[in-house]
């Protein structure tokens, strides 16, 4: 086993814009917005395949038939019937995103016939007015939520953030969320998930029409008293270890995720499960087996389970594990 790189699975959106390529270094096919670069996913709607080494060309279902328990560990084939659990992505986000909420595992496997979607995002880089709608106002029941949306009437239903660089979301299931003003590059980590209710879009128009709502589900699966989980760089707190600093972001049911700042030589720990690393910032390189990899800003690498890795250089990483 080695570490994987998959291609990268773009995907054109209205709110995109173009810092996968300005910003991230990523080939963009053409002129358009893109706002997603699906990293690792076994999700029909944007498939992983490698990259490199002995696996490329293969997807990443591929992969996993062929090995489950030494790609994603026993205790996750146990766990999720050795299905690949989560969905990296890099977000571009430039203009705004629909008001939205994601279901629960409980709803979404009942409705939609797929798990919720639970999901996480770490600010890579931020305008400096850029707001987030994070949740509803207190008060707002299910019925006075109700009334105003069918009225088309917004204002005062949600609480809003302004965020920099460096901020950690953690967005449950549930949480009403959207992007308000400015624009934000993000690392996103989610559960293997691609259901999302609209509920309000803006009025903007997608090949002339407007975008499909979804306010009968969204009003099923809204929390109204949902509390919103927000870190900073200053109020993280940091771990020196050996060759970098850990900071820990998020411990959940359905992901943990760390930040790594590293200056020099890293032994990382051994995981029992695979482990996923996105390259925030800065470069150097991953070893494995006396093998090295290069690594650099907007790249991810899978590492599959129990595969002991070293990391050199200066750079920043998210790693997202179970």
């Amino acid at each position: 086993m080695y570490p994987l790189k998959f291609k990268k699975t773009l995907v054109k959106k209205i709110w995109g814009g173009r810092k996968f390529k300005d910003v991230l270094n990523m080939e963009l096919p053409d002129e358009n917005l893109y706002g997603e670069s699906w990293e690792v996913s076994s999700h029909k709607g944007g498939l992983s395949y490698i990259e490199n080494g002995e696996f490329a060309g293969k997807s990443l279902v591929e992969v996993i038939e062929s090995d489950k328990e030494t790609i994603l560990g026993k205790e996750i084939v146990e766990r999720f019937k050795g299905k690949f659990p989560l969905l990296i992505k890099y977000l571009d986000i430039n203009d705004r995103l629909s008001v939205q909420v994601h279901p629960s595992d409980e709803y979404a496997l009942r409705v939609e016939g797929e798990f919720g979607k639970s999901e996480c995002w770490y600010v890579m880089e931020a305008s400096s007015d850029a707001t987030l709608i994070l949740g509803i106002k207190e008060g707002i029941t299910k019925e006075i939520f109700k009334e105003k949306v069918d009225k088309k009437e917004f204002n005062g239903l949600f609480k809003t953030i302004k965020v920099k660089k460096g901020d950690f979301i953690n967005l449950l299931p549930g949480v009403v969320h959207a992007t308000l003003e400015g624009s934000i590059l993000i690392c996103e980590v989610q559960q293997n998930s691609d259901t999302t209710y609209r509920i309000y879009d803006f009025d903007r128009l997608v090949d002339g029409k407007l975008r499909e709502l979804h306010i009968d589900k969204a009003l099923d699966v809204i929390d109204f008293e949902g509390d919103v989980q927000v870190s900073t760089n200053e109020s993280r707190q940091k771990l020196q270890l050996v060759g970098a600093i850990k900071e820990e972001l998020v411990r959940g049911q359905y992901f943990n995720v760390d930040k790594y700042l590293i200056d020099g030589t890293f032994e990382d720990e051994t995981n029992k499960n695979f482990k996923i690393l996105s390259i925030l910032d800065g470069e150097g390189e991953i070893i494995c087996n006396n093998i090295s990899y290069k690594i650099s800003k907007g790249d991810t690498y899978f590492i599959p389970a129990t595969l002991k890795t070293v990391i050199k250089g200066k750079v920043e990483i998210l790693k997202s594990y179970l």
